[in-house]
């Protein structure tokens, strides 16, 4: 609808625009036309702010930023263009100035940190074995192995990558923890959402993909800020 704000969709590592296709369905069955989803090349964090930064000056209006796992450093680093009023983060990373997603891991490694795995080219992998325990371990098999087999991986480098301004401090925003979360800590993506002063944090008895296995709950959020933020 042209009185809604457009809603782009960010993902983060060991995926790309497709896991949003459930939050994508539920968006689209509510009246949300103004959908997108960004493919960044998951190589560095400026790399993938600019190609997310592109995306949204491409449109006209209004516009909230959703970002999943690492997806959320990227729209703390994008998210300061004057059209984007919102910022939504689904168990996301939030760095602040001068922090790294592999910074915060450090302080609390996640239960999944000895499953990620480095190539000779320099990326990092989820064991393919170990995927569904790592990153889905609500979703079903089947789905699960679609993820790891077709999983992204991002240049293992990018994890140092530093915000440089975020805009998580100047912008409306919302979160959901995941208290089953095996990528991110559970208690790393508390700590995050609470020093934000978020407008509303949601918890999900859910894993790291919970924008699969609780699309409707996530949808529920990014509508709240649509409605919150849409100008």
């Amino acid at each position: 609808m042209a009185d809604k704000p457009s809603i782009v969709l960010v993902h983060g590592f060991w995926g790309g625009a497709a896991h949003w296709g459930h939050v994508i369905g539920e968006l689209h069955r509510r009246g949300h036309d103004g959908l997108h989803a960004v493919e960044n090349p998951l190589t560095s964090l400026a790399e993938d702010a600019e190609r997310t930064r592109k995306m949204v000056r491409q449109i006209d209006g209004p516009v909230v930023l959703v970002g999943h796992s690492y997806g959320g450093a990227v729209i703390t680093e994008a998210g300061d263009l004057p059209n984007v009023t919102g910022l939504v983060y689904i168990a996301a990373f939030a760095p602040d100035a001068g922090e790294s997603p592999g910074q915060i891991s450090q302080e609390h490694p996640p239960a999944a940190f000895d499953n990620l795995v480095p190539d000779s080219d320099g990326y990092l992998w989820i064991k393919q074995d170990a995927f569904h325990q790592s990153f889905s371990q609500d979703l079903g098999e089947a789905e699960s192995l679609v993820m790891a087999v077709t999983q992204k991986a991002p240049l293992a480098s990018t994890f140092g990558d530093n915000i440089t301004a975020p805009a998580w401090k100047v912008k409306p925003t919302y979160y959901q923890v995941s208290t089953q979360d095996h990528m991110i800590h559970p208690d790393n993506e508390r700590r995050m959402a609470a020093r934000m002063n978020p407008r509303k944090t949601i918890e999900l008895d859910a894993s790291h993909a919970s924008l699969a296995s609780r699309p409707t709950e996530v949808t529920d959020l990014i509508e709240l800020a649509v409605r919150e933020t849409g100008g």
